[in-house]
């Protein structure tokens, strides 16, 4: 039976994306999973409204989103970032589809906080079907997080790791993996195999976890919360998956951690 993985690509990472990468897509596809792509751009995204000299600002994390924003957001996410990744996948013999979450209502939302946020959005529903019947025709869907309003005039932008987890979870994924530029949680040299929610906060507060690490695993445990019982944080830059073991650190609930522990 097919299994399906969501893979969430920070924007920080679409670059710097090896074929090795691309070529272990390959294997977990040969392996009997179901890849599903969700990517950011947050960077991209920076380096064009500053060539444009757009104002824009973050409020706990979130970019505050006006129309005009919104504008350069859609065309970085859906228009360059997206094709990029697809085009990346078929130059390695990998058949993908890029797909914007509004297509078909594919990722539905509402306002966050309009007053204080303008068009970031909250996920209130997946289309899981379309996902569904896209993998079942072989296609890697590559997905870029702007969604579609409930009366669909409005759309939103939608941060991308709520996106990726919002899917996993309609999709009843197996797997959720966060692609960083590390090959997991570090403590020293050592690769840590696996961690908990509580061994996280542990890590961060005894200074093992820094920099910008903290907002790829804080991303992690948001999934968790928002469903997965085990996300994983792998590298986009060695290998991600050999000998039919995916290569990196497995974060999971404390009760899912009883549970295999």
């Amino acid at each position: 039976m097919d299994k399906i993985i969501v893979i969430k690509c920070g924007g920080s990472m679409i670059d710097d994306l090896t074929d090795q990468f691309f070529a272990d897509i390959k294997k977990i596809q040969k392996h009997g999973y179901k890849p599903i792509i969700v990517h950011g751009g947050g960077p991209a995204i920076n380096r064009l409204l500053e060539n444009l000299q757009i104002q824009s600002e973050f409020i706990n994390g979130l970019r505050k989103t006006t129309r005009e924003v919104m504008e350069v957001v859609e065309m970085v996410l859906s228009g360059n970032i997206t094709n990029k990744i697809v085009r990346s996948m078929h130059t390695n013999g990998i058949s993908a589809i890029g797909v914007t979450g509004s297509d078909s209502g594919l990722i539905q939302a509402e306002a966050k906080d309009f007053e204080n946020l303008g068009l970031v959005g909250e996920v209130t529903e997946i289309n899981r079907d379309l996902l569904l019947n896209l993998l079942s025709m072989d296609l890697v869907p590559v997905i870029s997080p702007i969604a579609i309003g409930k009366n669909t005039t409005e759309y939103y932008n939608v941060n991308a790791d709520s996106a990726a987890a919002a899917i996993a979870v309609a999709v009843n994924a197996e797997k959720m993996l966060f692609v960083t530029d590390v090959p997991g949680v570090l403590k020293g040299e050592q690769m840590l195999e696996k961690v908990t929610q509580k061994d996280i906060h542990s890590l961060i507060e005894d200074g093992v976890i820094t920099g910008g690490m903290i907002p790829k695993v804080l991303a992690a445990l948001k999934s968790l919360e928002g469903g997965m019982n085990r996300v994983m944080i792998v590298s986009g830059k060695s290998p991600l998956f050999r000998k039919g073991q995916f290569i990196g650190t497995t974060i999971l609930k404390e009760q899912e951690a009883v549970s295999v522990g």
